[in-house]
């Protein structure tokens, strides 16, 4: 028996012969009880079953996804105005306050079709329970333009599970998502507030060598994505290592000014990447014949290698920092 498993790691040797890892786990979460920007989650469920397909490293085991059939939707009112907003600000904001009015002036929702849906969509999110998690054996969760507060079957067990070693990976709208649940705030490390019309976006990197740099280099100029902005005190650089932020407040380019956009960190034992960025469907696809395209399919092949190398460092496929660098500006 010993020299039989003798000879058969000689040959393993010789030949480069080896078992194949056995590839990481992930579900991906696309549920919305807010905001919806459908177009951006469609794209986002074709590229990131894309990426896991194409990747020797991780696949995407299950899914909650939205369930089928439209249920009328509250109108979601305008944000407050900043204490110092401008003029233009004023008269926008002024605008949307009068489309919010109008529209609850008709909103009826149907109380049994709702039902029905709320069911179905805890029915979907059942995936996510700790006890299913354990039992598949998943290896990270993706949550990508999720918003609103997700009826997750145990959701300080879902926390405490990230926090035991495995991974979590935000995307967009994932920080506009449990609005008050502290647990989750604390784990992400970064809460939306508000954005303004989409913009252009000189980003700056925090971290060149990191997989969500993509080797895109110190700078990343995007011609338009709509910028979020995090409530403040919910983002404590001391808590994040920042991979890609902006040096001014989005929508004041002339004022000097650290702006989050994209990070990671520890939470536990557990590996957390966020980034704000993925709202524009052309940011997502790269298809240069994709009706309405404004950024170039240049940028969106950089901004899925970000993912990609975030999702990967989460996974512990990829090596880089999280220590903490609230030095950087």
């Amino acid at each position: 028996m010993k020299k039989s498993t003798s000879l058969t790691l000689v040959i393993t040797l010789l030949t480069g012969a080896s078992f194949a890892a056995e590839k990481k786990r992930v579900i991906v979460c696309t549920v919305t009880t807010g905001f919806r920007h459908a177009p951006a989650i469609a794209q986002a469920e074709k590229t990131l079953e894309r990426l896991a397909r194409e990747s020797a490293d991780f696949e995407i085991v299950e899914w909650a996804r939205q369930p089928e059939g439209k249920v009328p939707q509250r109108p979601r009112k305008p944000k407050d105005l900043k204490p110092d907003a401008n003029d233009e600000e004023k008269t926008r904001h002024a605008e949307e306050l009068k489309k919010y009015e109008a529209a609850m002036a008709k909103f009826t929702p149907e109380a049994g079709a709702k039902d029905t849906f709320d069911f179905a969509v805890k029915k979907s999110l059942s995936v996510l329970s700790p006890e299913h998690l354990r039992a598949e054996r998943i290896d990270g969760v993706i949550f990508a333009d999720t918003t609103g507060d997700l009826p997750l079957p145990d959701k300080e067990g879902f926390i405490k599970w990230i926090e035991d070693g495995h991974a979590f990976m935000g995307m967009h709208s994932a920080s506009d998502t449990f609005h008050g649940f502290k647990g989750y705030g604390e784990m992400l490390q970064g809460e939306f507030a508000r954005h303004g019309k989409q913009v252009p976006a000189d980003l700056v990197a925090g971290d060149t060598s990191h997989p969500a740099n993509a080797g895109i280099g110190s700078k990343w100029d995007i011609k338009q994505e709509e910028m979020y902005e995090m409530k403040p005190g919910t983002h404590d650089r001391s808590k994040v290592h920042v991979i890609w932020f902006l040096k001014h407040p989005p929508q004041e380019p002339g004022k000097a000014e650290y702006a989050a956009v994209s990070w990671c960190r520890m939470a536990g034992k557990g590996r957390v990447f966020y980034t704000s960025l993925g709202h524009r469907d052309d940011l997502w696809n790269d298809d240069p014949a994709m009706p309405g395209r404004i950024n170039p399919p240049e940028t969106a092949k950089q901004y899925q290698a970000h993912i990609l190398g975030g999702i990967k460092w989460a996974l512990g496929l990829a090596k880089g920092e999280a220590t903490p660098n609230p030095e950087v500006k």
